[in-house]
């Protein structure tokens, strides 16, 4: 059921979220950033859109706070450089960057108005966490009308079991699923 892709770059987004040096040492697998700079590399090769996501909290007070069942994560003061991309994906001063304060990276942000804005209408989405902010992401993508793709070696979750469950679970309905090299595969034909 793994029918090919027709991507054009120019109606096509890489969204990557949360790649950053307070989360990516999430990624036990090892495989997200180099996979992901893979697929930055197609995308600036290809002239295609890319957007970094970085989540950052101001003073801790901006982060959503909820009463839940599950212990909450700590978003108050962080190391000075938790937010920095990891330097391996390449992110330049000309690059276009998001900050979000929350999980998904459409609320409260300018990313759908600047994919609408260039004609995007389909996004190639990747990062950490995959059942947290890559799905956050993902559902408020959907729910906006864009076709998806979702990088499945480029991305992770806290557990297998969390990230198994979405990409078997969620994304399904509301996309298409690819390795990185499947993608990269089936871009080139």
């Amino acid at each position: 059921m793994n029918t090919s892709l027709n991507i054009n770059f120019r109606k096509t987004a890489l969204v990557l979220i949360d790649l950053q040096k307070g989360i990516v040492p999430a990624d036990r697998s090892g495989k997200v950033v180099p996979n992901a700079r893979e697929l930055v590399d197609a995308f600036k090769g290809n002239d295609g859109f890319i957007s970094f996501v970085n989540v950052v909290f101001h003073d801790g007070t901006d982060a959503l706070k909820t009463e839940t069942d599950a212990p909450q994560q700590a978003s108050g003061k962080q190391p000075p450089d938790w937010a920095e991309f990891v330097p391996e994906i390449g992110v330049t001063e000309n690059d276009y960057t998001v900050t979000k304060r929350q999980w998904g990276a459409f609320f409260g942000t300018d990313l759908d108005l600047q994919l609408r804005r260039r004609g995007i209408d389909t996004i190639v989405l990747c990062g950490i966490a995959t059942n947290i902010c890559v799905e956050s992401t993902a559902r408020e993508a959907f729910q906006l009308g864009y076709q998806q793709i979702f990088i499945t070696d480029a991305m992770a979750a806290f557990s297998e079991e969390q990230h198994e469950s979405t990409l078997r679970f969620i994304f399904p309905g509301i996309g298409k699923s690819r390795t990185a090299e499947e993608f990269l595969t089936q871009v080139r034909c």
